[in-house]
């Protein structure tokens, strides 16, 4: 593992900024990560926070903060990009080769570890929007910096949780067209994956159009890979077992049902899990529900068992922004930690 501490002051990519962090963000950071954690989805992890003594200028004067935090690699499609414009051809070799070696060891005798490199993280890239997908998690500021090469969630800016179901939610000030929007993240994914790419052609193939063409081939089964994958997923939330053709419009049904009805994201599939839904009297859902369940007697295995598998994939508790901030004011404001230390224990 490799450790960080984030905030803790002036580095070469800190750029006008002055380096140090806010013990409100660093505590938010550690709320979310190990929430993320808790929901089995990669992710850095903090280890520990440390109040500086400090007072930050922020919009206003805050508590100072360092994050201690933990990953398998804090290397980012940002720092290849780095290497690539220094011009110096073993800046990006070195980093790969430490990268292939930490991340990938099986790799170092292929014939093309760099291709099958790319390959991978291609894959674990899917993987981990999914998830996010999966319990509604909204990232905020998905640029080529945030995205680590080891498929772990870092940076936990201006992210948060979809309360109320609405593909479009952004959680960034500062993102007015939304471009990191919740239904935005696999397409931004998939445009991190291609500056990936082109920091690694002199690699893969020293003729360049030999490697552009190998780097596409990967890049262009992105898009049937995720949306496979998705179906996969919300079977999963929906406790189906194997594929019937009505399944993509029964789930597409479902959101397109959530979307217009402004249903809570995370109570709606908790809801199916626990009868709750019972108590919902629209009409349209009430079809929708008689179509779930014609569907769940196919998969011809008991209800525990999708019952079960609904569990494992739906949150019954997500960190709630404002539930959130009542933490923060209690732990910044009152030096009472025995909120966050509660909703850490449930998190676990």
């Amino acid at each position: 593992y490799d450790i960080q501490l984030k905030g803790s002051g002036k580095t070469p990519y800190s750029r006008n900024g002055d380096g140090k962090g806010t013990l409100k963000s660093m505590i938010r950071e550690y709320i979310i990560s190990e929430a993320m954690n808790g929901f089995n989805i990669s992710t850095t992890r903090s280890l520990a926070i440390l109040k500086t003594g400090e007072k930050i200028l922020r919009s206003s004067f805050e508590e100072g903060g360092i994050l201690v935090r933990v990953a398998k690699s804090h290397i980012r499609v940002g720092t290849l990009q780095f290497a690539m414009i220094s011009n110096q051809k073993e800046n990006i070799e070195k980093l790969l080769e430490y990268s292939i070696a930490r991340l990938h060891p099986e790799l170092t005798k292929e014939k093309n570890k760099y291709l099958k490199f790319f390959e991978k993280i291609t894959e674990s890239q899917i993987n981990l929007i999914l998830d996010w997908q999966r319990v509604g998690f909204i990232h905020g500021v998905m640029n080529t910096d945030n995205m680590t090469i080891s498929g772990e969630t870092i940076d936990y800016g201006p992210c948060a949780f979809m309360d109320t179901y609405k593909p479009e939610t952004v959680f960034s000030s500062i993102d007015q067209n939304g471009r990191y929007s919740y239904v935005n993240q696999p397409a931004i994914a998939h445009w991190n994956l291609v500056r990936f790419a082109e920091t690694l052609l002199p690699l893969i193939n020293k003729k360049q159009s030999a490697a552009v063409e190998m780097a596409e081939e990967i890049l262009n089964k992105f898009p049937t890979m995720y949306k496979l994958s998705w179906l996969e997923m919300m079977k999963k939330k929906l406790g189906l077992f194997g594929s019937f053709d009505e399944d993509e419009k029964l789930i597409k049904d479902l959101l397109e049902w959530m979307e217009k009805n402004k249903a809570d994201f995370t109570n709606t599939f908790y809801s199916l899990m626990t009868k709750e839904y019972l108590k919902n009297k629209d009409k349209l859902f009430i079809a929708w529900q008689l179509r779930w369940k014609k569907r769940l007697e196919k998969n011809n295995k008991p209800i525990k068992d999708s019952l079960d598998l609904m569990k494992v994939n739906n949150p019954s508790i997500i960190p709630r922004n404002h539930k959130v901030e009542e933490i923060l004011d209690s732990a910044c404001n009152k030096n009472d930690l025995e909120p966050l230390n509660n909703l850490l224990k449930v998190f676990k």
